[in-house]
């Protein structure tokens, strides 16, 4: 195989690091080229820090053009130097949570046009030509509008790049296109651990607050990027106005404006939706994305 590329497909600044962020950056350290696509700028996020709450409240987005920063931060911390947002940055605004007010902007991600989002994500395709494409499941992860249309962005522009009658540089067929999750006995064992931990923050997260994980059969790749989990820290720390990290000696933990404790996985996990599966490590899953692509 000639150079390893890799596309993340993330809807707001933080999601790349709270998901995949060690991958990236193990995938980065080892000399394949990472491309990052973010779909919108993260405005309806709320913000953390006292002195940069007024960012949330301006009508001007300025929360969003603060977040091009800290995500640039965050990049930097995982060794990410290709990162775009999907069709410039702004293009489509933050949906907010599912039911929202926000849901009904016509700005939004989650009213965007399929053909177009996805057409504009194909152009990087075909760019980048990328053997693996990573996103979310058909439900986001947690049901969050706009991770939901990341998936469905991510695959019908994986299918545009590959048709030959699609305009738009030449045709490039993805290898192997992944979702990223968390098996549900991984989240339960960490609650269970930071429970008996003395965490700064209000409480541990319970399974339903983290969106509860998914099946562990459906987990069909695991990638030990337990070496790169300070950088992993150090992105979510860049990630300002939407995470608070725990203090180096308390342990790998963070938590988001509801203050609620989660731990930060330096072994992220992925279910294969489309391509061939590599050959299973321990516990019966693939443990590298480019698995039968070296």
């Amino acid at each position: 195989m000639t150079e390893p590329r890799i596309l993340f497909v993330h809807a707001h600044p933080d999601d790349e690091t709270i998901g995949t962020g060690a991958t990236m950056a193990k995938y980065a350290a080892e000399g394949a080229h990472v491309t990052l696509v973010t779909c919108t700028l993260g405005e309806e996020g709320e913000v953390i820090p006292p002195e940069l709450r007024h960012l949330a409240a301006d009508k001007e987005d300025r929360l969003g053009e603060h977040r091009i920063g800290e995500l640039a931060r965050a990049c930097a911390a995982l060794g990410v130097a290709d990162h775009r947002f999907l069709g410039g940055a702004g293009r489509w605004r933050d949906s907010g949570m599912m039911g929202a007010p926000s849901n009904d902007d016509p700005r939004c991600f989650w009213r965007a046009d399929l053909d177009e989002a996805a057409g504009a994500l194909a152009e990087v395709v075909r760019e980048v030509r990328p053997q693996v494409v990573v996103t979310y499941d058909d439900n986001g992860n947690y049901g969050h509008p706009d991770h939901i249309q990341a998936h469905r962005v991510t695959l019908r522009a994986v299918e545009l790049a590959a048709d030959p009658r699609w305009a738009g540089g030449e045709p490039w067929r993805v290898a192997k296109l992944y979702a990223y999750a968390t098996p549900r006995t991984v989240l339960a064992r960490a609650i269970a651990v930071m429970r008996e931990a003395k965490l700064p923050f209000d409480r541990v997260a319970g399974l339903d607050e983290l969106g509860s994980g998914v099946p562990d059969g459906q987990i069909t790749t695991a990638v030990d990027a337990r070496a790169y989990l300070p950088a992993k820290l150090a992105a979510l720390r860049a990630h300002r106005t939407q995470v608070t990290v725990a203090p180096e000696a308390v342990g790998p933990y963070f938590a988001l404006s509801n203050n609620l404790g989660q731990q930060a996985f330096g072994t992220e996990y992925f279910t294969l939706l489309a391509g061939e599966a590599g050959p299973p490590g321990p516990g019966g899953r693939e443990t590298d994305l480019f698995a039968r692509l070296t």
